[in-house]
């Protein structure tokens, strides 16, 4: 082979490599790791990439409740753990769509597992309310847009396990606040 052949041959090589590395890098995967902060019901979220599409999301936030019966009115404030374990199914898909991906910004299904601490504002002998825990899996999406801020909803279905009355219940989880750091 000629050695100007030979240098174009290389050049060539080269810049398939070039183009392949890149297109291999583009591939949209979770972030390893985010921490965001929810004002909507004040807490905080840590969310771990662990693969590609999966990710353990981790929520130490505060819940509302109010209650009117013969008795009267009260409110109710809760803290409360959501752990969730995500699969996120549609990043490629909006990647070739031109949609964002950061910030895990794709629709996921979820298996969830919400503890409800007893309620701190409540008083007993109106309305006992005791801690519960619920189980579900989840549909959901979430968004992230300019400023870093965040949306994020899922609803599924799940059982609910208290002291005295365990059921079905619907579970709905919408959050807004903002990812923290790049």
């Amino acid at each position: 082979m000629q050695p100007s052949r030979f240098k174009k041959v290389i050049l060539v090589f080269f810049i398939l490599m070039t183009i392949l590395h890149s297109k291999a890098q583009e591939k949209p995967a979770v972030a390893k790791s985010q921490f965001k902060i929810n004002v909507l019901l004040p807490g905080f979220v840590y969310e771990h990439g662990l693969s590609e599409k999966n990710t353990l999301y981790s929520e130490l936030s505060s819940g509302y409740g109010y209650t009117s019966n013969s008795f009267g009115k009260t409110w109710t404030f809760y803290p409360n753990i959501n752990e969730q374990f995500r699969h996120y199914y549609n990043l490629e898909k909006r990647a070739e769509k031109g949609k964002v991906t950061s910030h895990n910004s794709g629709g996921f299904v979820a298996m969830t597992a919400f503890y409800n601490f007893r309620s701190i504002s409540t008083n007993d002998n109106f309305l006992p309310k005791n801690s519960s825990i619920t189980i579900a899996p989840v549909w959901g999406f979430q968004r992230t847009y300019k400023g870093n801020f965040n949306l994020d909803l899922n609803m599924g279905v799940g059982y609910n396990f208290e002291k005295n009355n365990s059921d079905f219940v619907t579970v709905l989880n919408f959050t807004l606040g903002w990812v923290i750091g790049k």
